[in-house]
């Protein structure tokens, strides 16, 4: 069975190699470089075992990217400090959203009457609305790309129509295919200021079950890495609603 890699990060400027990968079964770092070949070099390598291979990789590549944990342990936060952070991010606040649908928001009473008559109704003087309209008009900026299957699920069309209430209090919402996605990882989580990750977990269900902050900075910047490149795909939503 193949191997499931994760692209942890390149110092390189130009090809992206050198790199290292994670194997996310396994926990093995994948060392990508310049193979050592020249039999005068290879002869004064220690425990070079047959069918073994031998690459030369700046040490910067190590030093910045390779895990500085034996075994990383996750930092978990409760609700309570999630919410705050919508409060105290200092410019930016972004979310990736890969699921078919929440339970969260199945429910919500405005879910309800989206299956009953095709259209959510919503109140902007929530917490949640009142909260980022604040951020946004003092000059902050919010947004999320949201992944949709081909057919869109029920939950995904319901989102779909609420994104114009998100608009509404200066989010930018953006929609990707999932056909255009699968360089992405099915992962959701918010990232603010581009230095801390609240990575989103979930049940079978949709219930989030626990959400962990990520603070080190190479992990970050991977997830920085796949915000720019959602954006960089994904279109507004009122574009991609009037292609459904």
């Amino acid at each position: 069975m193949a191997r499931k890699l994760r692209f942890i990060g390149t110092d390189s400027k130009v090809d992206g190699c050198p790199a290292l990968h994670t194997d996310e079964g396994t926990g093995e770092v994948i060392v990508q470089g310049t193979p050592v070949t020249d039999p005068e070099d290879l002869a004064q390598l220690r425990h070079l075992g047959a069918g073994e291979a031998a690459v030369a990789v700046p040490r910067e590549l190590l030093v910045n990217w390779g895990p500085k944990e034996r075994e990383r342990v996750p930092e978990m936060v409760d609700r309570e400090a999630f919410r705050r952070l919508f409060e105290t991010f200092q410019h930016t606040a972004w979310r990736l959203e890969t699921r078919g649908g929440y339970a969260s928001d199945r429910e919500d009473p405005d879910y309800q009457e989206f299956l009953a008559t095709g259209s959510a109704p919503c109140d902007l003087n929530e917490p949640w609305f009142v909260n980022i309209k604040a951020q946004t008009q003092a000059g902050k900026t919010v947004g999320r790309v949201r992944i949709a299957d081909k057919p869109m699920t029920t939950g995904q069309r319901f989102l779909l129509d609420y994104s114009r209430y998100n608009a509404a209090v200066g989010e930018d919402i953006r929609y990707l295919g999932r056909e255009d996605a699968a360089e992405l990882p099915a992962e959701d989580f918010w990232i603010f200021d581009s230095r801390l990750v609240a990575l989103l977990h979930f049940d079978d269900a949709d219930t989030i079950v626990n959400i962990e902050l990520i603070t080190e900075p190479a992990e970050v910047v991977r997830y920085a890495t796949v915000r720019d490149a959602a954006r960089h795909h994904a279109v507004p939503f009122g574009q991609f609603a009037a292609t459904e």
